[in-house]
């Protein structure tokens, strides 16, 4: 083949080899911090003719948990606290399902991951500062700060791409500590502020918690949030936001002991 506007020849098998032999490089793979959103795997790959459906689906989940927290937001002003923390008990758990089918599916798109971003704001942040109610200058101003230490921890703690950890208390576990304590103390203005506070400092801090991927661990974590289920669906309110409190409180309380084993020994076993 000669090269445009000069003399010189060049061989394509010099290049490439022997025509016959040229194979296309391999991709590169993708970097760690990529889709930080939903902490998504490469173990499994389907064909290309499905990727549209399979991100239909995990995109699908998402639009789902925003309107659990705007259905929620929607009941705070309507004074129902009751159907509003329900709300995000539901969206606590629908959260969970989103993460594990986007890992189980490898499938991430720029609109998936930024719906997932919202729903998690609107969900995890709005709608779970409304609890603590905007009566008041101090309850107003509790539930701003709330909603800045969300966005804290989602803008810069979820960038960070730490391996089998979150950095800084995820927000859904926060907002479920907070629901089942509306729940469990009819809305006790007091209790909530308390607690709102607690979750602020915990969602802010640099402490690591290990990657609750708890439909893809250990069979008796899965029993945990098919018990979560049953509750929230056939339980009352009462049992539901007992169950949810003290699930969310060992997370927060005993992330290495009882949530990182499995984290931590799939790292060993990758160093091996």
């Amino acid at each position: 083949m000669r090269a445009w506007g000069t003399g010189a020849t060049w061989s394509l098998g010099a290049s490439f080899g022997t025509l016959g032999s040229w194979k296309p490089l391999a991709p590169f793979p993708s970097p760690p911090g990529q889709c930080t959103s939903f902490f998504l795997t490469n173990h499994q790959s389907h064909p290309p003719m499905n990727e549209l459906s399979w991100k239909d689906v995990t995109s699908a989940l998402s639009l789902a948990n925003m309107i659990l927290g705007l259905f929620s937001i929607f009941c705070s002003f309507c004074k129902k606290s009751r159907c509003a923390s329900w709300m995000l008990l539901a969206g606590f758990l629908l959260d969970m399902a989103v993460r594990a089918v986007t890992r189980y599916l490898n499938s991430c798109s720029k609109l998936g991951v930024e719906l997932n971003d919202f729903a998690v704001f609107t969900t995890f942040g709005l709608a779970s500062a409304l609890l603590l109610g905007v009566d008041g200058s101090l309850n107003g101003f509790l539930a701003i700060a709330y909603v800045l230490a969300a966005s804290f921890r989602l803008c810069l703690y979820s960038a960070a791409g730490i391996p089998f950890a979150y950095k800084g208390l995820p927000c859904p576990y926060a907002s479920c500590v907070l629901a089942s304590t509306s729940l469990l103390t009819k809305g006790n203005t007091f209790i909530l502020s308390c607690m709102a506070s607690l979750m602020i400092l915990f969602m802010i801090d640099q402490s690591y918690y290990p990657h609750d991927e708890i439909l893809e661990s250990e069979n008796w974590k899965k029993m945990v949030y098919l018990g979560g289920v049953a509750t929230l669906l056939l339980g009352p309110f009462s049992l539901t936001a007992f169950y949810c409190l003290v699930w969310s409180l060992s997370y927060i309380f005993f992330p290495d002991v009882l949530w990182g084993k499995a984290a931590c020994l799939r790292l060993q076993h990758q160093r091996n």
